[in-house]
């Protein structure tokens, strides 16, 4: 497995290079100029002058492989150096990736607002598989009863109800009517006590229902026709004959070839969780990293947005990786030899 696991990532290089090229050389082709948002009286030269300091008066393959090498080779160890107190990189930053608007480190920006984005996806991602995993395989043992009609219908509307409506309706009901949640996220508040505990538990209550209960519904559907697809087959048959019970026959041999599906589902959700983060980071005015890309998108921070938008797409390859190396783990007759 550590071959092939090896020979993947070794896969991924050209894939994430591909990647890195298209979303470079899409937004460079966007008609955005940093010296935009500045006032009038700047005298052209002066304008000429800051486009050049930034790079702008390059030629695009060379402004191109600058990106890539600083993005590359100094913006992880520098991410590692401000998120887990790691001496690395240079102190004098010029190997680093700049935003437009604001001058500072792209890696920066996001290392000080990434911790929020983790904790909001992280928590309603799980939550949403302890939820859907088991709604899924009861409904599909449960077929058309009752339950499997509730939670098809259930699912059906979450998966199908945008998470800003769900958001809005949320602090509608709980925190203007009710007052029982608050509507704005905190970033600030730093949990000392068991006080600031229960109130970082209570802000986070809505945006983690906001995307675990999307994502609940979506994960819930496939891990139910991948159940249905595995009950009626000829082991399931066999090992009731040998007088299995029942949580064995479903726990321990259908789920387990039901997940196969499922873990790419799962894999290949995260990633897209963080995009979809973005509408529900706005809806809350939480300080993370999607409300850093539509910032960046509506100043026109070229860089910060290709540089976000390349971390989106280096996280759906390192979990289609992950996806397939659990396969194996799943299904013994896989092999990566």
């Amino acid at each position: 497995m550590l071959r092939y696991a090896a020979r993947r990532l070794l896969f991924s290089i050209p894939t994430l290079l591909v990647i890195s090229f298209i979303v470079f050389a899409l937004l460079d082709l966007a008609p955005n100029d940093p010296t935009a948002q500045l006032p009038l009286t700047i005298p052209p030269e002066t304008r000429q002058a800051i486009r050049e300091s930034l790079g702008l008066g390059q030629p695009f393959h060379v402004r191109y492989f600058k990106w890539l090498t600083q993005f590359m080779i100094h913006e992880p160890l520098n991410l590692a150096e401000r998120m887990w107190g790691v001496e690395i990189g240079d102190s004098e930053g010029r190997l680093r990736v700049r935003s437009w608007s604001t001058r500072a480190p792209v890696v920066d920006l996001i290392a000080a607002r990434l911790p929020q984005t983790l904790t909001v996806v992280g928590v309603s991602y799980l939550v949403a598989v302890l939820i859907a995993v088991p709604v899924g395989v009861f409904s599909a043992y449960r077929q058309y009863s009752i339950f499997d009609h509730v939670g098809t219908f259930v699912t059906t509307v979450g998966f199908s109800v945008p998470t800003f409506f769900t958001g809005t309706v949320l602090i509608v009901v709980f925190s203007a009517t009710l007052g029982w949640l608050p509507s704005i996220y905190d970033t600030t508040h730093r949990v000392t006590d068991f006080d600031s505990f229960v109130y970082q538990v209570r802000q986070m209550v809505m945006p983690v229902m906001v995307l675990g209960l999307y994502n609940a519904a979506q994960l819930s559907r496939f891990t139910r026709s991948a159940v249905l697809d595995n009950l009626n087959q000829e082991y399931v048959r066999t090992a009731r004959a040998k007088g299995l019970t029942e949580p064995v026959v479903i726990l321990v041999h259908v789920l387990r070839n039901s997940m196969i599906p499922v873990v790419t589902v799962i894999a290949l959700g995260l990633p897209s969780t963080f995009a979809g983060a973005i509408i529900t980071e706005q809806i809350f005015r939480i300080n993370g990293v999607g409300q850093l890309l539509i910032g960046a998108i509506e100043s026109a921070d070229i860089p910060t947005v290709q540089t976000v938008t390349f971390i989106f797409a280096v996280l759906i390859v390192g979990f289609n990786l992950v996806a397939d190396l659990l396969y194996g783990v799943l299904d013994p007759r896989i092999r990566y030899d």
